[in-house]
């Protein structure tokens, strides 16, 4: 087990704009909201701030514009342990922003509509990541997502598969994946409609129970393009992770009252890929790494919501689940990247 594991995240800064209110307008309409506020964001922060908040010793790459919103970003990050002295500064564009819209129901039940503007994030180059080619060999993972240009993630899984270190893709938002990045992958973790965006199966689900036959066509494709491991959140209804040998369903928490999902997805790659990298097996991993995204959809904003390890084994104990607090404790499953599995529940 590495009780600090080292993760370096290579990804975007985004300052969410939300804006709270009980109707979405449709268009041409104009309606009134009830709260504004802003937080600091992007995939890549949120999942870097994730992994630190649980213990990781994370490095993040990336790039902000010279503004007050770039400057509040890498400050959010810094305030939680992470080393941004490869975060870069980019004089002739702004920072990236998020329009956030929540439609908050009279239960507190929420939804979110989310537009981002790029900004400095597709302004990252080649020059920027080139130290990783004699560094990257020293992290245990390193995090991907697609809000920065697509040959910069390219290259980043090229260094680190050179240098047999796993790479997670957390390919969102949904785009196209070209096969050198695929083969790439240790892991790839799509939300089940960026799942069938890639693979063309649409994952069925009746509330909270899934159609658990379409999740394992979706885990087959994604494995023949190459993926050793695929990871799919599935919202309410929980996540899953499939590779040649075994397949998880671990189902989401009861009763958390959800009223901001804004970074929930971030939250549980971060948590699980900081998990994995602490030695502890896949099943656990799913199940503990869902009660760090249930913490993160029960708060407001994405950065703010992110939980920290106390808070985590807090309702690991509040749940009952002193076998996965235990678990967590100790890491006592060594997980061994060249077989790239733990156990075995169910076959694909």
């Amino acid at each position: 087990m590495n009780d600090m594991p080292k993760i370096l995240v290579v990804g975007s800064f985004v300052k969410d704009l939300i804006v709270s209110t009980r109707k979405f307008p449709e268009a041409g309409e104009t309606v009134l909201g009830y709260d504004f506020q802003t937080a600091s964001g992007g995939k890549g922060a949120n999942q870097a701030i994730q992994a630190a908040r649980l213990g990781a010793q994370v490095t993040m790459v990336g790039k902000v514009g010279n503004d007050v919103y770039g400057r509040e970003m890498i400050a959010s990050c810094t305030e939680s342990g992470i080393d941004c002295s490869h975060v870069a500064v980019d004089t002739e564009v702004p920072s990236a922003i998020g329009n956030v819209q929540l439609q908050v129901d009279e239960n507190g039940k929420s939804q979110n509509r989310i537009i981002v503007v790029s900004g400095a994030n597709m302004k990252i180059r080649i020059e920027d990541v080139s130290f990783l080619e004699t560094e990257i060999e020293n992290y245990d993972m390193v995090l991907l997502q697609l809000e920065i240009p697509m040959e910069i993630n390219e290259l980043v899984a090229d260094m680190a598969h050179r240098k047999n270190v796993p790479v997670m893709l957390n390919s969102a938002p949904s785009d196209r994946i070209s096969s050198k990045l695929l083969s790439k992958l240790t892991y790839i973790s799509p939300n089940e409609y960026e799942a069938a965006d890639l693979t063309g199966v649409a994952i069925r689900r009746d509330g909270r129970v899934v159609n658990e036959k379409d999740v394992k066509a979706a885990v087959e494709k994604l494995l023949k393009m190459g993926v050793k491991n695929v990871l799919i959140t599935l919202g309410s209804a929980g996540a899953a992770l499939g590779n040649e040998k075994e397949f998880y369903l671990c189902p989401a928490l009861e009763g958390i009252n959800a009223v901001d999902p804004t970074a929930a997805g971030d939250s549980f790659v971060g948590a699980f890929s900081t998990l994995i990298c602490m030695g502890i097996g896949y099943e656990r991993a799913l199940c503990i790494a869902n009660h760090v995204g249930a913490l993160t959809v029960s708060r407001i904003g994405a950065q703010p919501s992110l939980p920290s390890m106390d808070e985590v084994k807090a309702l690991l104990r509040e749940r009952e689940h002193i076998d996965l607090l235990e678990n967590y404790e100790s890491g006592k499953e060594d997980i061994d990247h060249e077989r790239m599995g733990y156990g075995s529940i169910s076959n694909l």
